[in-house]
């Protein structure tokens, strides 16, 4: 059993934090709006605090999954934030979907405490966080990977170091970008069996066994075909993430074009008030009713 916070219970935090007290592990929570971590001490067990120090006092590891950069710091280096109480030795372990600057930017803060760093942001939705199959992907130094991974298999189904501080952020740009150009594609082709008087769950299921098969297929197709849109990754947290995309692309010389276009249809939606939505709603732009 392992001394645990977990800072940040929202959509994704609420339940990852779940499965740690599942696993047998002692969780301490911290979440800006105390009703929240009030409901969830209720529904699982262990405690809350008033501040995310107040939760890392004392704790083998402490996770993060918050909004944005600005929010990460807020919580990890500002004022009563997790560092100021964690010790030589503990794991700082950030979920949070941020800028590769802020994970370099943090180990050398967690480095400069005797506290290990991971930066850990997640795939999976809130489907796969609830049912514990998420995908981490992790930046950082092997010990302090090591150390965290067997805590983080309580809601992974693949937990994968691929380098330095800042490699687990870059590869979840690599997601986004690819998510976005494979939304758009199954939006087109949804869209375009339906012109052509095909019964769509049928086609999607005859293809799905192919090489079009994905996950956004599997998950997404049905609930495209039918304009169901209320759940999900919202698109305005994509938007978030996709202009995290776009400064690395700008930092690195890489290019993005598709993806451009995909972020800008994104922003229609969001500017005809559907920011909530899930990403998958693409597909409403390619419909004349």
């Amino acid at each position: 059993m392992a001394k645990c916070a977990f800072v940040g219970l929202g959509v994704m935090g609420y339940p990852m934090a779940g499965h740690l007290v599942a696993a047998g592990h002692d969780v301490t929570v911290y979440n800006r709006t105390a009703s929240v971590a009030s409901s969830w001490v209720t529904e699982h067990g262990g405690a809350s605090a008033a501040t995310p120090a107040e939760a890392a006092a004392g704790a083998d590891f402490v996770f993060l999954c918050v909004g944005n950069d600005d929010d990460v710091r807020a919580v990890t280096t500002g004022t009563s934030g997790a560092l100021e109480s964690m010790s030589s030795g503990a794991v700082l372990v950030d979920h949070t979907t941020a800028s590769a600057g802020l994970a370099q930017e943090l180990h050398v803060a967690a480095a400069a405490k005797g506290v290990g760093f991971v930066d850990a942001p997640i795939s999976g939705g809130e489907i796969g966080a609830r049912n514990g199959v998420l995908t981490v992907m992790c930046g950082g130094e092997q010990d302090a990977f090591d150390k965290a991974q067997p805590i983080i298999d309580s809601y992974a189904k693949a937990v994968t170091l691929l380098g330095g501080p800042g490699s687990g952020q870059r590869t979840k740009m690599v997601n986004q970008i690819c998510i976005a150009g494979l939304v758009q594609g199954l939006a087109e082709g949804i869209d375009f069996a339906r012109r052509a008087g095909l019964d769509v769950e049928q086609v999607l299921d005859v293809i799905s066994q192919g090489a079009a098969g994905s996950w956004q297929m599997a998950n997404r197709g049905a609930t495209m075909a039918r304009r169901e849109f209320d759940f999900g990754f919202a698109l305005d947290w994509m938007r978030k993430d996709l202009a995290i995309c776009f400064a690395e692309a700008e930092r690195i010389g890489a290019t993005l074009p598709l993806t451009a276009i995909i972020d800008q249809h994104y922003a229609r939606l969001q500017r005809e008030g559907h920011g909530r939505w899930d990403t998958s709603s693409l597909i409403e732009l390619l419909r004349d009713d």
